[in-house]
């Protein structure tokens, strides 16, 4: 069984839903005591940038986005945003929350060569 765990996240702006599911799976790895990393891609990289994820609140049961984001960073998890889908929503490395990181679609591979189990949403 693998100590890792991949949540992939290509919605934000258009399925908010879908952004608050994957950070819920996120946390709940995490909290499994799996290495987790969330990759953003597609309109999913949104939910790197403060403005964006402070708009994404689906309510009760769910906590907001940016709740969720925060405490998935306090327990050490990892967000990758893709570059090249930063690149063309034209989002720089500025508007990135601190603790997400641009990488290519080599980082996901790297991560999910290794056995990494992946949810996607």
């Amino acid at each position: 069984m693998s100590n890792t765990f991949c949540v992939t996240i290509t919605h934000c702006k258009t399925d908010p839903d879908k952004a608050t599911l994957g950070f819920v799976v996120a946390n709940a790895a995490q909290g499994s005591e799996k290495e987790t990393m969330v990759f953003l891609s597609s309109d999913g990289v949104y939910c790197a940038v403060s403005e964006e994820i402070a708009k994404v609140n689906e309510g009760a049961p769910f906590a907001p986005l940016k709740e969720l984001i925060d405490k998935f960073i306090e327990a050490g998890g990892k967000i990758y945003v893709c570059t090249p889908c930063m690149k063309k929503r034209r989002i720089s490395e500025t508007d990135l929350i601190a603790s997400a990181t641009p990488a290519g679609g080599a980082a996901l591979v790297e991560w999910l060569s290794a056995g990494s189990p992946v949810a996607s949403y």
